[in-house]
């Protein structure tokens, strides 16, 4: 089994809505221990079924709209977002809460912290905004705390 697995969805090619993949190029450059597996989920939440039923943490980064200020960023889990209409998350979110529900019947049950950054702008762009584009290294601080291994800067940072 797997210790953790970090998860980046969304889709690239719509502007704010990559931040989950846009993450995780940026923490390939960091040097995280070889317990932590990056994966770059695109906008195939469903496939990463696998990665929920092999792993002991699951830590997922995507946009989430859930009516806060461009740039706030939730930490949540499944159960805290499990009471809302699919009509107020995105595709993404609910297909999460999907994975989550397959994997427990299947009889896994991992540890899922969700990190979703309000976007400013989704449209037809492969540029972020730069508000998003400036959240990357809060975000990065805030997986290596939850990691337990955020350097003392780090922590004062985040």
């Amino acid at each position: 089994m797997k210790d953790t697995v970090v998860i980046g969805i969304g889709n690239i090619l719509l502007k704010d809505d990559g931040i989950g993949v846009h993450t995780i190029r940026e923490l390939e450059n960091e040097d995280l221990p070889s317990t932590v597996e990056l994966v770059d989920g695109g906008t195939s939440t469903l496939a990463m079924l696998s990665y929920f039923l092999e792993s002991r943490r699951i830590i997922v980064i995507d946009a989430l709209k859930a009516g806060l200020d461009p740039g706030t960023i939730y930490r949540i889990s499944p159960e805290d977002i499990a009471g809302y209409e699919k009509g107020n998350l995105s595709i993404h979110d609910t297909q999460i809460l999907d994975v989550v529900q397959m994997a427990r019947m299947l009889g896994a049950a991992p540890n899922v912290i969700i990190f979703g950054i309000e976007p400013q702008e989704i449209g037809f762009e492969l540029e972020m905004s730069d508000l998003m584009r400036s959240k990357i290294p809060e975000i990065i601080g805030l997986i290596k705390q939850e990691l337990g291994f955020a350097s003392q800067e780090e922590k004062n940072f985040a």
